[in-house]
């Protein structure tokens, strides 16, 4: 999956559904996770993190070893008990399997300590590698992929919670797909399978909850019966790619069955009664190699500036040594604008800074950085350091970016404000403006690329 031009977000050498990321496509996973770890806070989720590895006596006790075992990677390691084969230590023939999913886990977190009804809901969220025993033929890109990360969630409720926790859930994703400006999409209740576990009434009882919540959020959907889980119905939102196909991204699951499996309860207000919290699944974005790519489709390969790993690149013009030298202390600069060594860093903001030094003209460089996606570029020649160097410019160009119109606007206001705090002030430094070009130092870039990067376009 090609980024722009011959950049690329993923190693191109064949992998069995499992991608290696370059830096770049690393940069924009976790510059997704960034966003969606932002939110948990107001939608009260708390992120932690589970093992990949399990026993097969916890996947028989969630019901997955009976119903999702094909689907799983099933591997042999040693353990605290097995079998005593000659030659083997013991624990050797032990089975275990990589997760699927993260909802066993997220169980064990639930059943680790006592819980009462004033506890109730409790949100987990992780983001743990997933790993799914696709059919080759089914694998596609980026889209599906036997090893992916999940924006997955768990959320423990009372009954009287579960259509607030639907509904919170819905306004979730919507606050998600309109940030990032994907148009409409597509809701669909999936109901019971033709292998399910529970019972029929269980079954019923969660579909009436769910086509309620839908109801109520007053949106369209159309229902795929016999599409749900088998624990449980769901809701999942579906994008729609250049093609015509549906991708499943978000999904909302209701299960009255892991909870009963796992024994999870919880005290009510009555002395020594005790009850059974109602588990919700839910993913947001889902995969998120999967909503990279539909991301990738719909910008054509130029991602929002917040998030792209192309933010800025230095040309410099000629071939002086000092050009090239000062160029590189300019990137290294505007990239790393706080830099501190220690728990100071943990506060530095970072931009996606290059510098094209070779000796290439300018306008092949021009033509380049346009090809490669990047949202801006800034031409540094001799004349740009003919102040000192607090002082010296860069002519910085709105080159490439999805919502042009938008960061236009924003360049334009910030040159506004920065010409009117100038005025007061003595001639140096004064903005000015080249052709296309606005000449700008290096804080003033930095606060370009701020001001760019907070309105997340």
């Amino acid at each position: 999956m090609a980024l722009s031009g011959s950049r690329s977000l993923k190693s191109k050498r064949p992998r069995p559904g499992s991608p290696l990321f370059q830096p770049s496509g690393t940069h924009v996973l976790q510059k997704l996770q960034a966003f969606l770890r932002a939110q948990y806070p107001s939608y009260g989720f708390q992120e932690v993190l589970t093992p990949t590895v399990y026993k097969k006596r916890l996947w028989e006790t969630s019901g997955h070893w009976d119903n999702y075992k094909d689907d799983m990677f099933a591997v042999v390691g040693r353990g605290a008990q097995g079998g005593q084969d000659p030659g083997r230590q013991t624990g050797e023939n032990e089975e275990y399997g990589l997760k699927p999913m993260n909802c066993p886990g997220h169980c064990l977190l639930f059943q680790s300590q006592k819980r009462s009804y004033k506890d109730l809901p409790i949100r987990y969220a992780d983001f743990s590698p997933l790993h799914r025993n696709e059919l080759s033929g089914a694998l596609s890109g980026l889209t599906r992929l036997r090893r992916f990360h999940q924006d997955d969630g768990h959320i423990f409720c009372r009954h009287d919670q579960i259509m607030q926790e639907i509904t919170e859930t819905l306004r979730f994703v919507h606050l998600v797909y309109q940030t990032f400006n994907l148009g409409t999409y597509k809701l669909r209740l999936g109901t019971r399978p033709e292998h399910f576990v529970g019972s029929v009434d269980e079954w019923d009882k969660a579909e009436t909850r769910l086509r309620l919540a839908l109801d109520d959020s007053g949106r369209v959907y159309d229902i795929n019966h016999g599409d749900g889980a088998f624990y449980g119905p769901k809701i999942d939102i579906l994008l729609t790619d250049a093609d015509g196909k549906d991708h499943q991204t978000a999904t909302i699951q209701l299960d009255f069955q892991l909870p009963k499996r796992f024994a999870l309860e919880y005290d009510t207000s009555v002395s020594n009664e005790k009850n059974m919290p109602i588990l919700i699944h839910r993913a947001i974005v889902g995969s998120l190699e999967r909503f990279t790519a539909l991301l990738l489709e719909s910008y054509s390969g130029r991602l929002p500036f917040w998030m792209s790993p192309y933010q800025l690149i230095i040309l410099t013009v000629g071939e002086k040594a000092n050009v090239r030298q000062r160029a590189e202390i300019m990137a290294r600069q505007l990239g790393f604008p706080d830099a501190r060594p220690g728990a100071q860093a943990l506060k530095a903001r970072k931009f996606m800074v290059d510098c094209d030094n070779s000796n290439q003209s300018l306008g092949k460089k021009i033509i380049d950085a346009r090809k490669k996606g990047y949202s801006l570029y800034a031409v540094l020649g001799e004349r740009n350091l003919e102040q000192p160097p607090g002082m010296q410019t860069l002519d910085v160009t709105l080159s490439s970016h999805p919502k042009e119109q938008d960061v236009q606007k924003v360049m334009e206001d910030f040159l506004q404000s920065q010409i009117q705090t100038s005025q007061s002030e003595s001639s140096e430094g004064r903005i000015a403006t080249r052709d296309a070009a606005t000449s700008l130092t290096v804080q003033q870039c930095q606060e370009l690329m701020t001001e760019i990067e907070s309105r997340y376009l």
